[in-house]
């Protein structure tokens, strides 16, 4: 890692200490995500954009870098502009800078120079024309890992087009793959495009960009596109249809609720239970818990399928969804509630794990993954746009523009 360290190691490279040492200094003034965090250490310049960009500058910040978020002037009227709500720019500082003028555009160049990463989300070519694309930020800093977030990537046939997370998805075949047989496709949020295909894939291409960068003390730019994270996450189905064992078509897979003991229901009070059987052991178990008239050995016979899925909707519909969860905890039939979002802070595995909690009265997630001996923890809420601008020109060293 870069960071403008002043001690060194042996090859030029700054030397540990020094690198934890800035990390902790700049979490005990609420500048990351963690005094001693994994990524303690770690300079982060993320471009202001929407969604999985912001998410990845997030999960970098929680995960203990110092992150500093670059936004356009203006935004500081906008409604996810800082605050306990805006919670993917927690942990981040913020500056402003107006990078269509080539003094502010240059005051970042000189930013990127004692950074570790850059993470942006433009359309291709849009960097380039600002002065600040990959071949102006790595003449600066050769060390840098460039990260390019966008849904179609920087080449391509749709390259310049615009799109949205479900446009993404619904050409890889995952949006085809989700929903009901013979109904139309069901939209699952923008949690596989935006989130899991774009700024996980993100966040995982630059930590390994890093790690070469330490091993070769070279830079490079990360295409990260959500078409191709969405892909990749497809690959225990393509697997499957390679094998037969899926079907390309919606509702009558293993994982689409084709499969009776692998489906939703609806509880007598009107919400539902997730059931999850597929093993012989836990289909047994599922069985004889609700006292089905079946015969647990003929579970993968698809001709008795239709009888066992109407005893199924037929027994959950006789509890309320509470009940079922009561006499299903703990068991290995794998069934659980199918919770809302409000409620799942107060399931008692999420409450006892912390996996949610409430800050200043905003509901949001804890730091994840979870480590040893460095342990992630999520920043401070997100500061209003370009409070932090004088102090981050301050500590990096560099001469504020205006």
């Amino acid at each position: 890692m870069t960071g403008g360290a002043e001690t060194a190691g042996p090859d030029g490279t700054p030397g540990r200490d020094e690198a934890v040492g800035r990390g902790e200094a700049a979490a005990r003034d609420g500048t990351s995500g963690g005094a001693a965090g994994p990524l303690a250490g770690c300079r982060v310049l993320e471009l202001g954009g929407i969604g999985p960009g912001p998410f990845a500058g997030m999960l970098l910040a929680d995960l203990g870098a110092e992150v500093v978020r670059v936004d356009r002037p203006g935004r500081e009227a906008e409604s996810d502009a800082g605050g306990p709500a805006a919670v993917l720019d927690r942990g981040k500082r913020s500056v402003v800078l107006d990078l269509k003028r080539p003094a502010e555009a240059d005051a970042l160049l000189q930013l990127v120079a004692s950074a570790d990463v850059l993470i942006e989300g433009f359309r291709p070519g849009v960097t380039e024309r600002l002065g600040i694309g990959p071949h102006d930020c790595l003449a600066r800093n050769p060390r840098l890992v460039y990260g390019r977030m966008t849904g179609w990537g920087q080449d391509g046939p749709l390259a310049a087009a615009a799109g949205h997370d479900l446009t993404y998805i619904a050409v890889t075949g995952a949006l085809g793959a989700i929903g009901e047989a013979g109904g139309p496709p069901r939209i699952p949020l923008n949690l596989v495009g935006d989130f899991g295909g774009g700024g996980c894939y993100l966040v995982i291409g630059v930590l390994a960009a890093l790690h070469a960068a330490g091993r070769t003390g070279a830079g490079q730019v990360v295409d990260a596109a959500i078409v191709d994270g969405t892909a990749h996450l497809l690959a225990s189905t393509f697997a499957k249809l390679a094998r037969d064992e899926w079907r390309d078509e919606r509702g009558v897979n293993r994982f689409d609720g084709g499969w009776p003991f692998y489906a939703v229901y609806e509880t007598k009070d009107g919400r539902h239970v997730a059931v999850g059987a597929l093993e012989r052991k836990f289909y047994r178990s599922l069985v004889e818990l609700l006292g089905l008239d079946v015969d647990p050995d003929r579970q993968h016979d698809r001709s008795a399928w239709p009888r066992l899925r109407a005893l199924l909707a037929e027994r959950f519909a006789e509890r309320t969804r509470d009940e079922w969860a009561a006499l299903f905890e703990g068991t290995d039939a794998c069934v659980a509630p199918v919770l809302s979002l409000t409620e799942a802070a107060s399931h008692p595995h999420l409450a006892a794990r912390a996996s949610l909690f409430t800050r200043d009265g905003v509901l949001q997630p804890a730091a994840a993954p979870r480590f040893s001996a460095t342990p992630a923890r999520p920043g401070r809420t997100a500061p209003p746009v370009g409070a932090d601008t004088h102090a981050v020109f301050r500590d990096w060293g560099v001469p504020y523009p205006i």
